[in-house]
């Protein structure tokens, strides 16, 4: 366990100190999401990346003895370090400090917050492939001189290979294990769809209050914490719209800048609930100094998957915590169709349900029908397998506005309105 950090912020060839003070500042928040103290940041800029250290063989003994003085036990950089640099890093301390980047502190807070059995197995293979390549610096210890035979393999090779063979087992069985708990989600999911109710994905900048958005429009009281991926599982629920047609919801977990490449791939089937829904509501927080990034790491992600043709609803959330109200007024004028809301207070969620609902009655074709009074039971039916906006009693039979299943269009067909009887 490490408790004192040294956080590490480079500008590389083409980048802006600005950009790598604000990462710094969201590696700040990520460190301290896991609970380690910051005793110490830096930041640098570098003509060129070597090879080593990133930096120059001066610069990193430079940064290990401020480390020292710091009296830190784990150095952590915001730039993504290799394997050998990582290596290199910690037999320069003399093994003494720690030495990791940004993609092992988001790994290490999705092992903490994984709780179905489908994220802990993402982030398992995640982590697993994320150690594979860095195995050696494990045995490092084991290099002796050969003895024996030219043939003769040392004490230090041989266990290393064991043990990425036992690695690369265990990345075979944990995606045959993932596998088949997709494969479930997938019937679940089917079964879900065969009912003609539409569906919708938030997504967004992780911390910009999406589960908390879930929790006002479905009336629900999911964990919504003030906190870095507080949600790694996609959590759906049923949402009434005021016209009664039902939508499903679903939260889904937070992007962030620079996320690994493999976490990306690993949450693919998580993050397919972006891709399968009818639209999306992209939350940001009205509130973020980073805003266009943020927005921009998204929609990356969403291009990344498949979902960025969607339809998506833009929403300003936290506007009841509201910090500068001539940025808002940018805001609006370089974002005319995005709403401003608070999943808080309540504020402008019911502007965002009429916009929703405008989008399902396009998406959802409603069928008009009037059921005679002896067939109440086909009423029953497509209320419990279809979406019905409107009911009313009539003398000649009940009149039905709604979505109906595939599966029961024959069995109402008879009783389907055409425009003149309407």
């Amino acid at each position: 366990m490490v408790e004192r950090a040294m956080l590490i912020g480079i500008t590389l060839p083409g980048q802006v100190e600005s950009t790598t003070r604000s990462l710094l500042d969201e590696l700040r928040e990520l460190v301290t999401t896991l609970g380690i103290g910051i005793c110490h940041e830096k930041m640098l800029a570098i003509r060129k990346p070597q090879a080593k250290y990133l930096v120059g063989s001066g610069k990193a003994n430079d940064l290990i003895e401020e480390a020292r003085l710091h009296d830190c036990d784990v150095i952590i950089f915001d730039n993504e370090l290799t394997p050998a640099q990582q290596r290199n890093w910690e037999q320069a301390a003399e093994e003494k400090i720690l030495v990791i980047d940004r993609q092992e502190v988001i790994l290490d807070i999705f092992g903490t917050r994984a709780q179905t059995k489908e994220a802990v197995l993402q982030v398992e293979l995640a982590r697993l492939e994320y150690n594979l390549p860095r195995l050696k610096s494990a045995w490092t210890h084991l290099s002796r001189q050969r003895g024996g035979g030219s043939v003769q393999r040392d004490a230090g090779e041989t266990q290393l290979e064991m043990d990425q063979r036992m690695v690369r087992t265990q990345i075979s069985k944990v995606k045959r294990e993932l596998k088949t708990v997709i494969q479930h989600r997938h019937l679940q999911r089917k079964k879900r769809m065969t009912v003609p109710v539409p569906t919708c994905a938030i997504v967004g900048y992780t911390n910009a209050g999406k589960s908390s958005l879930l929790n006002k429009l479905t009336n629900s009281d999911i964990l919504a914490e003030d906190k870095l991926f507080a949600t790694l599982d996609p959590t759906s629920r049923r949402c009434p719209l005021p016209s009664g047609q039902p939508l499903v919801v679903t939260d889904t977990v937070g992007f962030v800048r620079n996320l690994p490449h493999r976490l990306v791939e690993a949450f693919k089937a998580t993050l397919e609930e972006a891709v399968v829904s009818n639209f999306l509501i992209h939350v940001i927080d009205v509130n973020s100094p980073e805003i266009d990034a943020h927005a921009r790491t998204t929609l990356d992600v969403l291009r990344e998957l498949g979902a960025d043709k969607k339809q998506i609803i833009t929403v300003f959330n936290k506007v009841d915590a509201a910090l500068n109200e001539n940025k808002h007024d940018d805001l609006r004028l370089h974002f005319p169709e995005a709403l401003f809301i608070s999943a808080h207070t309540g504020e402008g969620i019911d502007i965002l349900l009429e916009q929703i609902e405008s989008i399902c009655e396009a998406e959802f074709s409603q069928l008009r029908l009037l059921i005679p009074h002896s067939r109440y039971d086909l009423v029953a039916k497509i209320h419990r397998e279809g979406g019905v906006r409107k009911e009313e009693s009539r003398d000649n039979g009940t009149y039905l506005v709604g979505s109906i299943p595939e599966r029961l269009i024959k069995m109402v067909s008879p009783f389907i309105l055409n425009e003149t009887t309407r």
